[in-house]
């Protein structure tokens, strides 16, 4: 497990009320009733802080925004509202030289190492590109950085002369990270970065952005599902859902005292080899309802064994707790009754 870090690590970015949403199509009949066109709920009203130096985990389940906020921090999706800082630039409204240089300092490494790479490409020959578009390095040196950087991942300097077919799903995973590398970043990006990958492959590579991290200097947000990864890899972790982060903690805290309610469920969702600890109960009660008709007030109070009116109406705001985690929960609002929080759970 990684070494927590002080509370008074500076900020690398800041995210505050950060929306996207995604129009689905309309019928014919629909618009000719003039009814109004639908929208994807993916991220709405999003606060978050990631420090420097640290790895942040983004947990949450499938459909609850984690690769759209991934994405929309880099830019590849223009958020609806909101703003993100990255030191003194205001990312959200960067375009042409500004924006190539936001994108050098922040890097993704995408979910599939099989169409991440282009086909046609050698390894030599998507390194250099990068390092040509963005001016890392004169002609004369890339040779040399192209080797350099296919040790930092692993990789024999012979790499360079393959096509990504050649390589397997692991090797492709180095490549890509290699890639994200070139520019020198300050922010890694990893969403999904090993779910694609077979289980024997996955400790190497996430051993590998551990190395680096320390070895670089780099921050790291983790985006994934599976919760075994999050817990070694994280300083911090994120709970999302339906677009929302619920609970934000420190990772021995949000493993052995989850606050919220749905951090609370997804922690007993999780496979344990442990047979004493094994239970036919379900976790998380009913459905997860559709992003195009978000629940009022708080998203989860329809599978929420605490909810009360109160959830109905109004949605709930990330409050910091006195002993440090952010819990955006009625329970621990001012006017909650203290007979209705949620004992905790260890898992």
């Amino acid at each position: 497990m990684t070494v927590p870090l002080s509370g008074a690590t500076p900020p690398l970015m800041e995210i505050h009320g950060l929306t996207k949403t995604f129009p689905v199509g309309q019928s014919l009949l629909a618009r000719l009733r003039g009814q109004p066109r639908r929208a994807v709920q993916a991220l709405t009203d999003v606060e978050l802080t990631v420090r420097r130096g640290e790895t942040l985990g983004i947990v949450g389940e499938s459909g609850c925004g984690k690769s759209t906020l991934a994405r929309t921090l880099v830019r590849l999706y223009d958020a609806d509202r909101g703003s993100v800082r990255y030191g003194d630039l205001d990312v959200l409204t960067l375009r042409g030289a500004d924006l190539r240089q936001y994108n050098r300092q922040v890097q993704m490494i995408f979910q599939d190492p099989y169409s991440s790479l282009n086909p046609r490409m050698t390894v030599e020959a998507m390194l250099r590109e990068a390092l040509s578009v963005h001016r890392m390095r004169p002609p004369a040196e890339q040779p040399a950085r192209v080797r350099e950087l296919l040790r930092l991942v692993g990789l024999p300097p012979e790499a360079a002369g393959r096509l990504p077919h050649e390589f397997s799903g692991g090797q492709r995973q180095r490549i890509g990270i290699a890639r994200a590398l070139a520019l020198e970043p300050q922010c890694l990006i990893a969403d999904e970065l090993v779910s694609a990958l077979d289980v024997s492959v996955q400790a190497q590579v996430v051993n590998l952005l551990l190395e680096l991290q320390e070895r670089l200097d780099l921050t790291v947000l983790f985006v994934a599902h599976d919760l075994r990864l999050v817990r070694h890899i994280s300083h911090r972790v994120a709970v999302m859902y339906l677009g929302r982060v619920v609970e934000v903690s420190d990772t021995g805290a949000i493993f052995t005292s989850p606050r919220h309610p749905y951090t609370q469920a997804l922690l007993a969702a999780a496979p344990t080899l442990d047979p004493t600890q094994r239970t036919a109960a379900p976790a998380i009660t009913g459905e997860l309802p559709s992003p195009l008709n978000v629940p009022s007030g708080c998203a989860f109070r329809t599978r929420c064994p605490h909810a009360f009116d109160r959830c109905a109406t109004e949605r709930p705001a990330l409050l910091k707790l006195a002993d440090g985690p952010e819990v955006a929960c009625h329970l621990y609002d001012s006017g909650a009754s203290p007979s209705t929080v949620p004992l905790k759970v260890a898992t």
